[in-house]
């Protein structure tokens, strides 16, 4: 394949459900073209009949993956029984175990290093975990060869405990194994977290050669690529999280075992599909700041409403030389904690409602109505005019959808965007029984209330596209009506930032004054879990990524 990029698609715990995991994988490949080959990470088989059934159909041949699948080993003694060899062999057509620990080299280079299972405390250790022993045996004759520069990918059943984001979690033995290997994307799974970290030096900086970093785009086997490429420093680079301080320019040894200190059970970086509940939940800790809007005040480690397989795409717009940087997902990254990026540990999942390809929907923390929900993207793009063209579309998808539901309901569609002190495009979708007012009333709120507080709300033809007047990095506040009509506002300064929900909450409209701040509107987890429930139940009818 030369020096073209491969494209990889990456998944988390399947747990047996493979019709779901493939039939996502056909609705991607049908939006964006064939992928090269599909990475699995965590536990692929399940433990019920029906997960059990669903693999015999794939094993018979009945079946077959529409992409080379490589998964990994057991983690678990009861999905033990569907590797007939630890080693790795192919288990049905277009899928194939790695093994308990190795590394596989495919035909264009790509070089991937793996560890199935989980980390044993004593000897011998079960067939579905890994010693110090494989650790060594794995890394040793890589580090061997003095060409080594590291390993484009490193798949590990569980991930690595770190000395910042990840410190109460993961095994050290991973820590130091991708220490050592230099992996350019480390994937791992089998809990109940989907979770990035920004992009780390593989080197000390002034004290080492420099190494390439971590990007999770296209990517280009290492070995053929100018070594100059490989080093280029991404933004936002943290030092490694699995290397101790430094000290007298010497970095400090590791105890003579990885697996001699105490461990705690791991949670998970990747995507996953249970329902499992993290021991260490409260433990995910990340930064918080407080600011307005509509958003979900999400904790780290959220419990899935239900089962949803997330895919992701190595591939960017925006980089050519194939460099890649993040572990564990591979999505846009903003400049610091985001509570809408649907990677992000911040956000809370049981406030979703539907998972697309690159948009998703759910419910508003602090909602105006029961219904009021958010569309957003699912990589990180500030605005509308930000979006790229297959993000529109599903984006315009989800509105089709949301305006035919509430349609359904009796109740006019009411979208608006504000483009101004945020960071993640979120698009409020608030519905307004139809016997409350008219489309025209609506309107004319909008216009009355701007013109109160002195500014200029326009009208704007309804197929007009708002990059023609509001270029990239422009603010804006922003209204679509059921009609298709549009209100538009270029942001100069001091910008009311609850306008939207204060037109909405009015006497003239929905007459709820007191919920005009979502600050004033909060929920328990419980309440807001059973409306979840009930608008995701609602809107499934509508749902075309249920379809999908």
């Amino acid at each position: 394949m030369g020096d073209k990029p491969l494209r990889v698609l990456a998944c988390g715990d399947v747990e047996g459900r493979i019709n779901a995991l493939f039939n996502r994988v056909n609705a991607i490949q049908k939006k964006s073209g064939q992928f090269d080959l599909l990475l699995c990470v965590g536990e692929f088989f399940g433990t019920t009949s029906e997960a059990e059934a669903e693999w015999e159909a794939y094993k018979s041949g009945a079946k077959k993956a529409p992409i080379h699948t490589y998964i990994l080993g057991a983690a678990s003694q009861e999905t033990v029984k569907y590797f007939p060899n630890s080693d790795g062999c192919e288990l049905a057509e277009n899928i194939t175990c790695l093994g308990r620990r190795g590394v596989f080299t495919g035909a264009s280079g790509l070089q991937i290093a793996y560890v199935s299972g989980r980390e044993a405390q004593q000897e011998p250790a079960p067939s579905h975990c890994f010693t110090f022993k494989d650790i060594t045996a794995l890394a040793a004759p890589l580090l061997s060869n003095s060409k080594f520069r590291g390993v484009d990918i490193l798949l590990s059943s569980q991930w690595p405990r770190g000395e910042t984001d990840t410190k109460f979690c993961g095994v050290s033995s991973i820590a130091d194994l991708a220490d050592k290997l230099k992996p350019r994307y480390h994937f791992a799974g089998l809990e109940a977290v989907h979770y990035e970290r920004l992009p780390y030096r593989n080197h000390v900086v002034l004290q080492e050669n420099a190494q390439h970093y971590l990007y999770a785009f296209n990517i280009v086997p290492m070995k053929n690529m100018d070594p100059a490429e490989l080093v280029k420093q991404p933004q936002d680079v943290t030092e490694n999280p699995y290397r101790k301080p430094m000290k007298d320019g010497k970095k400090e040894k590791p105890p003579p075992s990885m697996a001699d200190a105490e461990e705690e059970p791991p949670s998970q970086f990747f995507f996953d599909l249970g329902e499992k509940k993290p021991q260490h939940q409260q433990r995910q800790q990340g930064r918080k700041r407080h600011t307005d809007g509509d958003r979900p005040n999400y904790p780290k480690q959220p419990r899935k409403p239900r089962k949803y397989i997330y895919l992701h795409a190595f591939r960017s717009p925006r980089w050519s030389n194939g460099f890649n940087w993040t572990i564990f997902i591979t999505l846009s990254q903003p400049t610091g904690p985001c509570w809408f990026c649907l990677a992000s540990p911040e956000v809370e999942k049981h406030l979703v409602i539907s998972i697309g390809t690159h948009c998703y929907m759910a419910l508003a923390k602090g909602g105006l109505t029961p219904d009021h929900v958010l569309l957003l993207p699912i990589g990180h793009y500030q605005s509308v005019v930000d979006l790229a063209s297959e993000v529109v579309e599903e984006m315009e998808k989800y509105k089709s959808a949301v305006k035919k539901f509430c349609k359904s309901r009796g109740r006019r569609c009411v979208l608006f965007e504000r483009n101004y002190r945020s960071q993640h495009l979120q698009l409020q979708v608030v519905p307004v029984p139809m016997e409350k007012c008219s489309t025209e009333d609506i309107k004319e709120a909008f216009m009355t209330q701007a013109e109160e507080q002195q500014m200029e709300l326009m009208e704007i033809p309804a197929h007009t596209d708002l990059k023609q007047i509001a270029p990239p990095g422009t603010p804006y506040f922003y209204v679509e009506l059921d009609t298709g009509d549009k209100l538009f506002y270029r942001i100069k300064k001091n910008f009311p930032l609850q306008f939207g929900r204060e037109v909405l909450a009015s006497e003239a409209l929905l007459n709820i004054p007191m919920r005009a701040d979502w600050r004033e509107c909060k929920s328990t987890k419980g309440e807001e879990e059973d409306q979840a429930k009930q608008v995701r139940s609602d809107f499934e009818p509508f749902d075309f990524a249920v379809d999908d």
